[in-house]
């Protein structure tokens, strides 16, 4: 691969099966040179499937690869290029600007009369600004180059409309545990460096390798070389034994995104396991994100969100846990602030469930913004001055406190010439059953009233 600018060009006229240098990283040794070598992604490169198709056909079109970091973007976007015998050409948004995107170009038009194909890879394109991502049109609609984007970030929201047009967007998934362990096993019988240390290590070592890997190819492969480097040398063999692994799993290894959507896939999965109820879920979602070093406090703000727009008047004791909660974290922080929050969280979970505040404020909102700034009526305005007193503000108003019942039957308290309207709907469950009875029995006040006035 040869540097020009800020961009590398990669010659794929080189025999694919060459041996890659020893002193890269084992991660990049293992990366594949054909479909058949690729591991994972079958939901899109199974035989039959359009982008296998695609590439097995040399029929490339330019796409844009989402997922999450260590599961095979950059090897997939290498394999296309091998296979369909392109030249591979890697621009970084993070180093790159609009002058080396021209450069590029201006190569691969050079090329075009030789039918040397260019495929143009662009790592984290999400960081391209617009007029960045605008640069690559005219060339990608003029099959200058191929274009292949790949993000950790949802492309709907952080590619241009007109890019995300003119490329096919494919999800790719993390690898589960037995495809990350027939990675692990391929390293090991096939790499050359390890293949020459006499490695021993058990079933049990490569699977929890692999299930601690959580889904990322590069971790795993590089938890695996850390572990030879730690292996215990025994009889001329390297052995990594299970307290290997334990020793070098003391530092976190849990993949958690705090800005992307990984984090907000997981405070998703908490939200709705409180909202489903289940108290064990919401638990394992909330230990999830602790464990990954999401903010505690952070989480306590959305749980006291769940506790107002899940529960509501259902059971109120729900907010004022989650405030105590927050109240925990703020004064004694962790570990006592997280049990806190816990707890308040099982309680939540727990709880009897309403939205009708939550869907009550919304409707009324909408209502205001749509229905114009109507004047106060003046029973009900405030009277503080004489002045006030003669334009009649506050009369007639009829004091609640000495009606019968504690209650105005009929009085009217919404602007005058519209009707009112019953935005709040409480469930027939929790504390909001006995608040639909009251307010049944007061709208029944109100009917009596109208029909006697």
């Amino acid at each position: 691969m040869k540097k020009q600018g800020s961009f590398f060009v990669e010659e794929n006229q080189q025999n694919p099966s060459d041996t890659p240098s020893l002193n890269e990283p084992l991660a990049s040794r293992m990366r594949p040179h054909s479909l058949e070598q690729y591991i994972g992604q079958e939901h899109i490169l199974s035989e039959g499937k359009p982008l296998y198709q695609a590439i097995a056909n040399d029929r490339l079109h330019s796409l844009i690869l989402w997922g999450p970091p260590g599961t095979g973007k950059t090897s997939l976007a290498k394999t296309i290029a091998h296979q369909t015998k392109a030249k591979f050409v890697t621009l970084s948004a993070v180093m790159s600007g609009v002058k080396d995107i021209r450069a590029v170009m201006q190569r691969a038009k050079v090329d075009l009369p030789a039918a040397i194909k260019t495929v143009l890879f662009v790592d984290e394109v999400h960081r391209f600004n617009k007029s960045q991502q605008d640069a690559f049109l005219p060339f990608v609609e003029d099959g200058t180059i191929t274009f292949i984007g790949a993000t950790t970030e949802n492309p709907a929201f952080e590619l241009n409309n007109a890019l995300l047009s003119r490329a096919r967007v494919y999800v790719i998934k993390p690898l589960t545990d037995g495809q990350l362990t027939r990675l692990i096993r391929r390293a090991l019988a096939e790499d050359e460096l390890l293949k020459t240390q006499q490695i021993e290590i058990s079933e049990e070592v490569i699977s929890a390798i692999a299930e601690v890997a959580d889904g990322d190819a590069r971790r795993a492969l590089n938890l695996l070389e850390i572990a030879v480097d730690m292996a215990e040398e025994k009889q001329q063999k390297k052995v990594i034994s299970k307290q290997t692994l334990d020793y070098l799993l003391q530092q976190d290894f849990r993949r958690f995104d705090k800005g992307g959507d990984e984090f907000y896939d997981q405070i998703s999965a908490l939200h709705k396991s409180v909202r489903g109820s289940s108290p064990d879920a919401a638990l394992y979602w909330l230990c999830r994100m602790l464990d990954g070093g999401c903010d505690p406090l952070y989480l306590a703000r959305r749980v006291v969100r769940m506790a107002s727009e899940d529960i509501g008047n259902a059971d109120p004791r729900a907010l004022q846990l989650a405030l105590d909660a927050w109240e925990v974290l703020q004064r004694l922080g962790s570990p006592e602030g997280e049990l806190a929050l816990a707890q308040a969280v099982v309680y939540a979970a727990c709880a009897p469930k309403s939205n009708a505040v939550y869907s009550a404020f919304n409707a009324a909102m909408k209502d205001v913004k749509s229905s114009g700034n109507k004047p106060v009526p003046n029973h009900l305005r405030n009277a503080p001055t004489s002045l006030a007193k003669d334009m009649g503000h506050g009369s007639h108003y009829r004091y609640a406190h000495t009606e019968p019942g504690g209650y105005a039957a009929g009085e009217q308290y919404f602007p005058d010439g519209k009707q009112p309207v019953h935005y709040y709907q409480p469930v027939e469950r929790g504390l909001e059953l006995k608040i639909s009875e009251k307010l049944k029995q007061l709208h029944a006040l109100d009917e009596a009233y109208k029909k006697n006035n």
